[in-house]
């Protein structure tokens, strides 16, 4: 093989739209319909996609900003704010020591990641039980 065999494909300028930004929106509406209709939520990683800064930047733009925000402090903080569009979530998740570990668009009535496990409520009755019976 001869180098000029070889085919060279450049990659995007991450400051510049590259036109994927609108799958992504496309593939929102798609899942905020399959909430609305059969209650079926979906999420879609940002950073398994080949999306510049620009992209991210127009994404959120045309999604907005909604009315709740949440922050979360789990194994590094992680931050949750609905989108204008009720049902679309934005999570960005970091690690202890503040490095992007993932960024989510998740569809659901509620983000997954700030319902409480059952596991935790039956641990957390059993704490106020007797946290009542010490009275």
């Amino acid at each position: 093989m001869a180098l000029e065999d070889i085919s060279v494909v450049s990659a995007p300028d991450r400051d510049q739209l590259t036109g994927n930004a609108t799958a992504v929106l496309h593939e929102v509406a798609e899942l905020l319909v399959a909430l609305a209709g059969r209650g079926e939520s979906g999420v879609i990683d940002l950073n398994g996609m080949p999306l510049s800064i620009a992209d991210k930047e127009w994404l959120r733009a045309k999604l907005g900003k909604g009315e709740v925000e949440m922050a979360l402090s789990l194994e590094g903080a992680s931050q949750v704010h609905e989108t204008a569009f009720h049902g679309v979530w934005w999570l960005v998740h970091y690690n202890q020591r503040g490095v992007l570990t993932g960024e989510f668009i998740e569809v659901n009535r509620v983000p997954a990641l700030a319902l409480a496990h059952p596991e935790d409520i039956s641990e957390a009755a059993d704490r106020l039980a007797l946290l009542i019976d010490d009275l």
